[in-house]
């Protein structure tokens, strides 16, 4: 029996990378764009935005009357909005926790009943090495994915007695469309008394990104993750370069760590 798999933010990037691949290797993939998308023929797209709690409910649903269950979910949808936080607005806030929090909070809440009841299930989050360490002028977003580590920590221990896994990956810098697509605050490059640092910084953010490694890395470490009985509760995706990082933010003291990062982001 094929495998159905749930994808949020299927549209492009990862969750495009890992559809196309989790479909080549026979799972039954669905997923949810805001917007009308093409798709492959063996890829079921479900107009829905994740932060729509109705709308994503009734996606879920769709999906378990047609399969009878949902065995894997890969919340993946998410968006990134820079910025010095004394300039993000509260729209900007909402947007940015809603999408990469609250839509994650959406999509566990509405398949959860249905995992429960069969006693097994795979839950993926898509953080980030940001949910990691606080990153200059992503720091909502940073702050999103620090929720989303907090929350699938809790959420494990939680849903343990159900037999339901629940897995966070953090990417590193790869080339996706994220870096065309981030939003900046109305007043990051223009009035801002921050404007000189967060251009120089965000440049350098963008250069990471654009020669990060490509979606299909991380598309087939999730299928090995999906594929292995006993995942780990976290996988670290990323260049060694920025495992190291990782690796050195755990054992180095705070102001030494903080002092490379910040040099590496051109903040003297």
């Amino acid at each position: 029996m094929r495998q159905v798999v749930f994808i949020t933010g299927i549209s492009s990037g990862f969750g495009k990378g890992i559809a196309v691949l989790l479909a080549s290797k026979g799972y039954s993939v669905y997923g949810t764009s805001r917007k009308e998308t093409e798709s492959d023929a063996n890829i079921t797209v479900l107009k829905a935005d994740v932060t729509d709690a109705a709308a994503i409910k009734i996606a879920i649903e769709k999906v378990i009357k047609k399969e009878g269950r949902i065995d894997v979910l890969i919340n993946n949808a998410g968006m990134g909005i820079s910025g010095a936080i004394e300039e993000f607005s509260a729209e900007d806030i909402k947007l940015q926790m809603g999408t990469n929090v609250m839509g994650a909070v959406n999509t566990i809440q509405a398949v959860l009943p249905f995992m429960r009841k069969r006693g097994e299930g795979l839950i993926l989050n898509v953080s980030s090495i940001g949910g990691l360490m606080g990153l200059p002028f992503q720091g909502f977003y940073s702050a999103s994915k620090y929720a989303i580590e907090g929350l699938s920590e809790a959420l494990r221990m939680e849903v343990k007695q159900f037999n339901v896994k629940i897995v966070v990956i953090e990417p590193g810098d790869f080339a996706t469309n994220f870096t065309a697509n981030r939003k900046i605050v109305s007043n990051g490059t223009t009035n801002s008394a921050y404007k000189e640092q967060f251009t120089k910084t965000l440049s350098i953010i963008e250069k990471d990104e654009k020669g990060g490694l490509p979606p299909s890395f991380l598309a087939k470490k999730v299928l090995k993750i999906i594929e292995t009985k006993k995942p780990c509760h976290r996988y670290v995706i990323s260049t060694f370069e920025q495992k190291l990082a990782v690796c050195l933010k755990a054992v180095l003291p705070n102001e030494l760590f903080f002092k490379i990062l910040a040099s590496h982001y051109g903040i003297k």
